[in-house]
Parts: structure tokens; sequence; C-alpha cells
């Protein structure tokens, strides 16, 4: 027995100086269990339609039908999305009488102001064909005209100024700053090659729209911009070095992709949206300091110290300006068209508290004061939120027309024969707004300053780059505690305040 003893214990202790090492030297659970790319979409081969999409294809909407044959089901989800109708779903505003939508359709921004002034150039994004200026919704329920190329087609397809494909085609659309008095005409060009090439949508498809939002590349988003293209991995680990594709992050089921945009929604489902807890745990650091502060902390506030690192953003846009022929037109400082602006680089996001909605949505037709800047849209949220966290914002500054009679933003018709771009007659542009929009004109107007607020997800730079410590714990830094309702830096009590208080 004494032996059988000594043989156990003599066999534990060389089993300890064995394993214990190897547990000491082996990852952490806290890491070990961090496997964001466990967590992602596994990435199908497509199907070749070589020989599927025989053609010969002149129109888009012949492409279409033929791909309804496989497809059935695929245009009927597509119209009941928002990359279709442009328009959120109702919602009940406190002040109003009936639910309001919200979206590109009908609704107004501090960029080009309104898609309604300039549809069929804003059509050249939209996944459909044949809209018509002052008409937008006539076409939008007809399956034909759902563009499955625009999203799938990996090579020789784009499309013109007027929503329909054009002859000379590429990856990225023509940018956007120029002035198309071009007649209105249907292009022919064979579409079989592109029909050809279709497969599941690429950095290229999502980013020639979304790099391009609100008049061309990087002006309407600080951190989605031709640079992603093909990153570097300090300017997106994700897709920089581990080549991540829009689709793995903003997964799809029939059709309707996940994470919608705060600036066209009221209220955002959390099942509706894409959140890097998806992938990462949510106290994966080593350091506990760390991991207390994503409860009041957004990942996205330390982990994306600055956007536009490559590509200049519009942080100001002045449509006061606009029509003056003693000006040299530039496109990062003067449109004759457009009026002057300002583009940043290296810009520093400002931060709010945000719980994923808005609190104040500006509509057509609300009143402003004038004497002080309207917000376009407040993202929701306060240091008394459960629910929020403090998140990185870009802020875009914007001077535009306003009604002086009736105290409301106008939406001037910019392109066209009658357009503002043709005649730089602000009074015939909003007169003709009148007719197509029935916002009424009263004949008077000048331009008031606005604010829009886009929040910043993407350019997630390497963990080195992180924000530190003393970026925001310090004298002048990043944040401002008071405006995010601390008294102080809350360091010197060492977390956030209960209930605010």
């Amino acid at each position: 027995m004494k032996n059988a003893r000594t043989w156990i214990g003599g066999l534990i202790a060389t089993l300890a100086v064995i394993i214990l090492p190897i547990l000491w030297y082996s990852p952490k659970p806290v890491e070990a269990r961090d496997n964001p790319r466990a967590n992602l979409p596994q990435r199908k081969t497509h199907v070749s339609h070589v020989d599927l999409m025989k053609g010969p294809y002149t129109t888009g909407q012949e492409v279409t039908v033929a791909c309804l044959n496989c497809h059935p089901d695929a245009a009927k989800q597509v119209m009941k999305t928002s990359h279709w109708t442009w328009e959120s779903e109702p919602f009940t505003v406190e002040g109003r009488p009936e639910p309001v939508t919200i979206g590109k359709i009908n609704q107004l921004n501090n960029f080009c102001i309104s898609a309604q002034g300039n549809q069929k150039r804003c059509a050249t994004c939209h996944v459909g064909y044949g809209w018509e200026e002052g008409n937008a919704k006539a076409n939008l329920t007809k399956a034909e005209n759902v563009d499955c190329l625009v999203c799938h087609a990996q090579s020789g397809y784009a499309k013109d100024a007027y929503g329909n494909p054009a002859k000379t085609v590429n990856l990225s659309i023509a940018p956007l700053d120029q002035n198309e008095r071009a007649p209105d005409k249907r292009v022919g060009t064979n579409l079989t090659p592109a029909a050809q090439s279709v497969a599941a949508p690429t950095r290229q498809q999502c980013g020639a729209c979304h790099f391009n939002g609100g008049g061309g590349n990087a002006v309407k988003h600080g951190d989605l911009d031709e640079s992603l293209y093909y990153p570097a991995a300090e300017t997106d680990i994700h897709m920089g070095k581990y080549n991540l594709q829009c689709t793995d992050c903003h997964t799809t089921k029939d059709h309707a992709i996940k994470g919608k945009l705060v600036a066209d929604n009221y209220t955002i489902k959390p099942a509706e949206q894409v959140a890097c807890t998806n992938c990462h745990s949510s106290d994966l650091h080593s350091d506990k300091r760390l991991n207390a502060h994503t409860q009041a902390v957004a990942c996205q506030t330390c982990h994306i110290p600055s956007m536009a690192t490559k590509d200049p953003t519009k942080v100001y846009w002045d449509w006061s300006t606009s029509g003056q022929t003693d000006k040299k037109d530039d496109h990062f400082t003067y449109l004759k068209i457009k009026g002057s602006f300002e583009y940043a680089t290296n810009v520093q996001p400002e931060y709010i508290w945000f719980n994923g909605n808005l609190s104040y949505r500006y509509l057509l037709g609300d009143k402003i004061d004038p004497n002080k800047p309207t917000y376009i849209n407040q993202p929701a949220g306060s240091i008394k939120d459960p629910n929020a966290k403090i998140f990185p914002f870009k802020l875009h500054v914007a001077k535009q027309p306003y009604d002086t009679g009736y105290n409301y933003i106008l939406a001037p018709i910019t392109a066209g024969p009658d357009g503002y771009w043709t005649t730089f007659d602000w009074n015939s542009a909003f007169k003709l707004a009148e007719q197509r929009m029935g916002l009424k004109y009263s004949g008077k107007y000048s331009f008031a300053e606005t604010l829009m607020y886009w929040p910043t997800t993407h350019m997630v730079q390497p963990k080195e780059n992180a924000v530190q410590c003393n970026a925001c714990h310090s004298n002048n830094g990043r944040l401002n505690w008071q405006e995010l309702g601390y008294p102080g830096d809350p360091m010197e009590w060492g977390g956030r305040m209960a209930n605010g208080k």
C-alpha cells in the first residue's frame, strides 16, 4: 500500500511538472473563446453563369426576366427591402397625427438635399430601372424593373446618369459632381458578358454606390470611401488584413440585408442591426478595466480613432455660394452647380450617447428657427439610458435653402432642362419642386445652417492603434465630459454613474 501511494504521488508530481507549464503558457480562456472567424458566414462557391445566361441581352429588364426563370422569388424579395423602396416602415412620431416614413424617396438631407430633386442621377445607385422625374414610385411595382446586375455583375456593368446600363462601363460609378444635362435616352449595349459574370456581391459592387453616397467619393460617410476597395490593414483591419467582404458582416436573408442606417429610420430593431459582438466576445480584453468600458463605450469609439484616413471626406457644404461665374470649379473647394465645400482627412469623430435609434428626424415641411442650426437628425441616447453607449459620429454641417415665408427647408429641383443646374435660378427650381413634391413655395428664400450625424462603424484600425487612456482621460482630451452628462472625468470615481447621478 505504501509503495502504491508513493508511486501515485510520484505520478502526480510528474504530471504537475509537465501539465502546469502547458496550462500556464497556453492562451487564457478569454482569448480562447474569442474566435471571430467561427461566427462569419461560410462563403459558397458561386455557380458559373456563362452557360446559363446565353443572351443576347440589350436591356437590363431582359436580364432580370432571364434571372427570374431560375430565381422566381428574387424580385418579390428585393421589392420588400429599403434598397428598393428607399423608404422606411411607418413610424408613429410625437406631434404628428399619422405615421410617417423616412427615406431618400421622400425626405431631405444636407448633402444633395433631396433625391427627388435629381431623381435620374440618384437612380444610378437604385437597384431598379425605369424611374421617372417626379414620379419615382410609378415603376416600383414592376418585377422586371429590379436591377439584378447592379449588385451581382462582377464585370462589364455600370449605369449612366439616368439609371440605365451605360455604354462605357467600369466597376465604379463616375463622379457625380458634374453638370449632367444630356438628353434622357436609353443606351443600347450588350449586357450578356455582365449577366454571365454574376456572383455574390463584393466590395466592388457595394462600394460603387455606398462609397459615392452624397455626390462623390467619401462625400457622405467619413468611414466609407474608395480606399476600401483594396485597403491596407492600417486603413481597415477587417477588409485589409482579412479580406472581409461587406456581406460577411451585413448578412443577407431573402435579399434583406442586415444593418440599417440611422439617418433614414427612427427606430431600428436590434435583430436588424450589425454589432461587433456578432463575432467578437464583449469581454475579450485581458485588462478588466477595458472590459468595464464596454458597458458605456462602443467598440468603435476606441477602435476607430479617426476616419477618412486616406481619402478626404466632406465636412461642410455651402449651397448659398453656387451659381457664381467668377470661380473656377474644383471638386474639393467649389463647384458652380453646388457651391463651396470643405474636406478633411484624419477626422476625429464627434462623440455622443447613442442607443441605435433617433430622437428626432427632420421631415419635409417641418418648421425651423433660421437663427440657430437645424438638426436633420439627432441620435437618441443619454447618460441615463442603460441601452446607450458613447459612440463616434461624423458631423456634416451645411448651409442650405429655406423658405423665409413658411420657415421650412426647401428642396430644389436641380437636374433636368429646367432644373437649377441648368438655369441657376433658385426661384424656378423651387417652383418646379412645388409642382412635383407638393411643398408650397412663398416666393422668398434664404439660407440656414443644418447639421446631420452619420455613425462611424467602418475603418476599424489594428488594435495597436486604438485610442489610449490619456487621449480621453486628460486635460483637453477627446471627450467633453460635461456635454456627455458627467460633472468631470469619470476616472475619478471609476465608472459610469448609476442612473446618471
